[in-house]
């Protein structure tokens, strides 16, 4: 049984999959605008809502559970055959992110965010050594973990090679790059590649990439934190998208 917790996360669900949520569980005496909302959506897809307390809910999510969780199966990942689908589709404004072994779920889930918001068409993650969407992804993501597809793939380098054999360019992002982020062109079909915090992407990974591109770090910290150089990285593409258009 999975249960998605917190206010934004359990709203985002309830736009978009409500076909997945079974029922709520509402802590007793909460009653504010955001609240009621969310209860308003409920109402609207008929999903029953079971009025519980606070301890109760505590001893049911591991996490700030804002008062509200939702009893729901499943979410979705995708496979190799929908990112195939999904590149024909886009064409020339398909925009893509890869994350190389992120395994926490707090970053994953604040890249999907960043990604939801950048416009990103599906983040690309490896079927093992990584994170897939838990209620904490969920509620750090704050509904996009429900709008952007998950696609797992067995091999990222071979799923960069197909990609690429599709007219998608790789741009992956090392700390050693010669160019930085802002000196590389981020427009036409991308994929934008991460690497996990500290070890950065593997060397299969990076040497298949078209090009590499860093952040340039005035201070004396060497590295982002791998949400926060997403979202620096991805905006820097939607700002070279829209200048072009």
């Amino acid at each position: 049984m999975n249960w998605i917790f917190g206010i934004h996360a359990v709203q985002g669900l309830l736009k978009t999959n409500p076909q997945r949520v079974e029922a709520l569980q509402v802590c007793r005496g909460r009653q504010d605008v955001r609240l009621k909302k969310l209860l308003a959506l409920a109402e609207q897809h008929q999903v029953t809502v079971q009025w519980t307390s606070a301890k109760e809910l505590d001893a049911l999510v591991d996490g700030r559970h804002q008062g509200v969780a939702a009893r729901c199966t499943e979410g979705q990942t995708y496979d190799e055959g929908f990112l195939s689908e999904l590149v024909e589709q886009q064409g020339q404004n398909c925009l893509l992110l890869m994350l190389d072994g992120v395994t926490d779920p707090h970053n994953l889930g604040a890249c999907l965010r960043v990604a939801d918001g950048a416009g990103v068409q599906a983040v690309i993650v490896p079927r093992d050594n990584s994170v897939g969407v838990t209620p904490v992804v969920s509620k750090v993501a704050c509904g996009a973990a429900e709008t952007v597809p998950l696609v797992a793939v067995t091999n990222l380098a071979r799923t960069l090679r197909k990609l690429q054999q599709a007219g998608v360019w790789v741009v992956g992002t090392a700390g050693d790059a010669d160019k930085t982020i802002y000196d590389t062109d981020l427009t036409g079909p991308l994929v934008m590649v991460m690497g996990a915090e500290g070890t950065g992407m593997r060397q299969l990974v990076r040497a298949q990439c078209d090009f590499l591109a860093r952040l340039p770090m005035a201070g004396e910290v060497s590295s982002l934190n791998v949400s926060v150089a997403t979202g620096v990285c991805l905006f820097e593409a939607v700002r070279q998208r829209n200048s072009v258009d």
